[in-house]
């Protein structure tokens, strides 16, 4: 049996749909990255009565999150005894990072190896909700890496998660900028399906040309080691999707603070930039963490607004890690 078991795992770029229109049969799919940090780190072993805590720095809304996953696994795989679940790390919410995503998959995971349910990370994504319109999160945590998927078929109502068509090493020296704006949230919940909703159809031609760029520039790109030309074709990507989601938005950017400092990092000739998922996180990829941190210095220089934060960190070409810890009985 096993006693108890560990799960750490990160959050991930979502650099942006490229068929929103679903005239083939499949609409979204997605290109996006898997990183070495922000992380989520957790442990879990077996239990009379549900009890979820964290460290001091972890937000009580976290805990209740995973409280709620928890119990939505449980009762789904009708476990009758429970868990006791203590987070030391978890990943900023709400941030376009894919902290729900993560925080289902890890929870889900450890409760199947306490109970041995054998249970798949698409199957714990079904069972919780997750990768209703992106898999890019649930690869991200099964296998890490530069990741796009298909997308969900239109005709089904409750479709699985989109299934992911290609996974590459992304360079780990290719240093990643993140940038954090605290004054307010990214688009979630009851805004996102609303933004979906209301959105109007988006144009047939131009869901072909993003296609075309994901697979003709990005992918090869990628594989040849050319961060000016994978840059060029995430920058098609975020101008069109994010033009076409202003509305809801107020902007190209969610974040007023992030989007002038993108705004600068053009400027300064970096050649992949955006924000990740809805926001209002910011990123920017560049050929080596000197050059990341030479740029970061200037721009601390010019943005100097307290709600601004920011990370260097890399790609992570691996899933989560887990420990598990066994006692005979």
């Amino acid at each position: 049996m096993t006693a108890s078991v560990g799960v750490s795992t990160s959050g991930r770029l979502h650099m942006g749909f490229f068929d929103l229109h679903g005239g083939l049969g499949r609409k979204f799919g997605s290109i996006g990255l898997s990183l070495t940090e922000p992380n989520l780190i957790l442990s879990a072993k077996r239990s009379k009565s549900l009890q979820v805590s964290g460290v001091s720095n972890v937000p009580e809304s976290v805990i209740a999150r995973i409280s709620k996953v928890s119990q939505q696994i449980l009762s789904a795989m009708n476990i009758a005894e429970s868990v006791e679940v203590n987070i030391s790390e978890a990943v900023p919410e709400h941030s376009g990072l894919g902290s729900g995503t993560q925080m289902a998959l890890a929870t889900g995971s450890v409760i199947s190896h306490l109970y041995q349910l054998n249970l798949t990370s698409m199957q714990i994504a079904t069972l919780t909700g997750r990768g209703r319109r992106s898999g890019v999160g649930i690869s991200a945590f099964d296998y890490g890496g530069l990741l796009v998927d298909g997308g969900r078929a239109v005709s089904a109502s409750h479709s699985s998660p989109p299934p992911m068509l290609a996974r590459y090493d992304f360079p780990e020296e290719w240093a990643i900028l993140l940038i954090f704006d605290a004054s307010e949230p990214g688009i979630h919940g009851d805004q996102e399906k609303v933004a979906f909703n209301e959105l109007p159809t988006f144009p047939e031609s131009l869901a072909a040309h993003l296609c075309r760029h994901v697979l003709m520039q990005a992918m090869p790109a990628l594989v040849e080691r050319d961060l000016i030309a994978f840059g060029q074709s995430i920058q098609v990507l975020q101008q069109h999707v994010g033009d076409y989601f202003l509305p809801v938005q107020g902007g190209r950017y969610a974040s007023r603070l992030v989007s002038a400092v993108l705004e600068r990092l053009e400027a300064m000739g970096v050649p992949c930039f955006g924000q990740s998922s809805w926001g209002p996180t910011g990123f920017a990829i560049f050929a080596n963490k000197n050059q990341a941190e030479q740029h970061l210095q200037q721009l601390k220089t010019t943005f100097t607004d307290r709600a601004l934060s920011w990370k260097i960190c890399s790609a992570c070409n691996h899933g989560a890690k887990f420990n598990k810890f066994d006692v005979t009985v």
